[in-house]
């Protein structure tokens, strides 16, 4: 499920929230895992890791950008 950030951007607000919800849900199954002594692949939790990260990181730049653009309007 690692998607760069490039195919990312092309997914509209909607769709990356989505995706985020997916990512922190299995996070959270891989720490469970992790837990009781399930977990087969431990590189994916660092990868999934990094997948919440960089879709946190989109949905800010976008709502960054949304805040100059009505700042910019206002001027």
């Amino acid at each position: 499920m690692t998607t760069s950030a490039n195919d990312l951007r092309e997914l509209n607000d909607g769709e990356l929230i989505q995706r985020l919800a997916e990512a922190k849900e299995e996070h959270f199954n891989l720490r469970f895992q992790l837990a009781t002594g399930q977990l087969d692949n431990s590189a994916r939790l660092g990868e999934v890791r990094r997948d919440v990260a960089r879709l946190n990181t989109l949905l800010r730049e976008r709502e960054i950008a949304a805040a100059e653009a009505v700042e910019g309007e206002q001027r």
